[in-house]
């Protein structure tokens, strides 16, 4: 078995919790729905939060060690795919960060990214290999998702034929993402950037699938984020990679179409929320500790099982 990335062990599996960063004589960071991110002028560090969003809103509690895990298993795949597309990372190792961050090593070591700069790509690139979600609802509503059109009779978790591309807005924070047409995107980016952002989607998560699959994973959908170097001008990947943040982790030992699935993501959450009739708005309520506490057994399990 491999050694596993966290290089501290009895660290990542204590019950500790980071929900705002700032670090003195430093401006403070741009925060978004989970990620602290720093300006460095020509580079960027992303310090990853245990803050934790549900239907594009944030929540008041946080999930202990969330941050190492989406840090370690984004580097995880960064590493697996830079061959399909270049990507944002520089390093994970504080030692080649800027001296003013070093003091914080033992706190930055696991949770954070030192990352080129990149415009963005205002457009969510999300790959569905099964439908489930969102996705089941659009289907059973119109036969469709995103415009593609689906054969009839799918159930609940049906696996597709082959993955299909179904983008959708990037919205603000406290809003929701739409679903929109691949023929949208075109629209937005043009011909030639838009079926490249669409095959480069697929074949990564091609390449995931299979990997996954190794190690008793689903990967149902996941969603990625391109941006433009602004070095290079070149199109990178961005953000994070097939976390539980981004994506559907189902076990591939318990999977059976025509219902939900048990998940290693977020699901958990969204479905307490479901339960207890959140109109989805904020303020969102606060999570009781059992469900934070299942939920970090969530995400730590679907990284040892990625990285052993």
């Amino acid at each position: 078995m491999k050694k596993p990335l966290i290089y501290n062990k009895e660290a990542f599996e204590r019950n500790s919790i980071v929900l705002l960063t700032e670090f003195k004589g430093l401006p403070p960071p741009k925060r978004g729905k989970v990620r602290d991110i720093y300006d460095l002028g020509t580079e960027l560090l992303i310090v990853a939060t245990d803050r934790i969003s549900a239907f594009d809103v944030v929540l008041p509690n946080g999930i202990p060690n969330k941050g190492r895990v989406l840090t370690q298993i984004s580097k995880f795949w960064f590493n697996k795919t830079s061959d399909i597309i270049p990507n944002h990372l520089i390093s994970t190792d504080v030692g080649e960060y800027p001296e003013a961050f070093w003091t914080y090593r033992d706190f930055l070591q696991e949770r954070s990214m030192l990352v080129k700069k990149a415009t963005p790509i205002p457009v969510e690139c999300i790959v569905r290999g099964y439908i489930s979600g969102s996705g089941w609802k659009d289907y059973k509503r119109s036969g469709s998702i995103s415009g593609v059109s689906l054969p009839p009779g799918l159930l609940e978790s049906s696996k597709l034929e082959s993955p299909i591309f179904t983008p959708s807005t990037k919205a603000e924070e406290g809003k929701h993402d739409e679903n929109i047409s691949f023929g949208k995107v075109v629209e937005i980016l043009g011909e030639e950037l838009a079926h490249r952002i669409k095959k480069v989607s697929i074949d990564i998560y091609n390449r995931s699938m299979a990997l996954a699959e190794k190690k008793g994973i689903i990967i149902a959908d996941t969603k990625f984020e391109f941006g433009i170097d602004e070095d290079r001008g070149e199109l990178i990947l961005i953000d994070e990679l097939l976390t539980p943040d981004s994506s559907r982790f189902w076990p591939k030992d318990e999977y059976q179409p025509g219902r939900q699935q048990r998940s290693f993501d977020k699901q958990f959450v969204r479905d307490y929320l479901i339960s207890i009739g959140w109109n989805q708005k904020p303020p969102a309520p606060s999570l009781p500790q059992d469900v934070i506490e299942k939920t970090t057994e969530k995400y730590i399990e679907a990284f040892y099982r990625l990285t052993a």
